[in-house]
């Protein structure tokens, strides 16, 4: 599954950098399809190939904001080799909204 499409980069280029927003906008959910991971993301680099969001991958007060590459995302295999997916369904909201929407364990930005 490609991870990035041109509609998302088109996003992320809107937005920028959300780095001093209370509530940004989470742009595009990635997730695992055979056990823990999920990641919210609010921001990409394209010259980095990096993103910026909300990794919940164990749940339980180990939620976190962070960076992660695509370049991880792209090369993980989980069960039965799948690798990870972007939710088709999810379209972009602010934080507070998937803080609602998810139940995260989330302490802020």
């Amino acid at each position: 599954m490609k991870l990035l499409t041109e509609e998302t980069l088109s996003l992320f280029r809107e937005l920028g950098c959300q780095s001093e927003s209370d509530d940004p906008t989470v742009v595009c959910k990635f997730f695992n399809p055979t056990g823990a991971g999920t990641w919210f993301v609010t921001e990409y680099d394209e010259e980095s190939k990096i993103f910026f969001g909300y990794v919940s991958i164990f749940g339980d007060h180990c939620d976190e904001w962070g960076a992660f590459s695509l370049e991880e995302l792209e090369s993980f295999r989980g069960k039965f080799g799948l690798s990870i997916e972007r939710d088709l369904y999810f379209k972009p909201m602010k934080f507070s909204e998937v803080n609602k929407l998810y139940k995260l364990n989330s302490y802020g930005k």
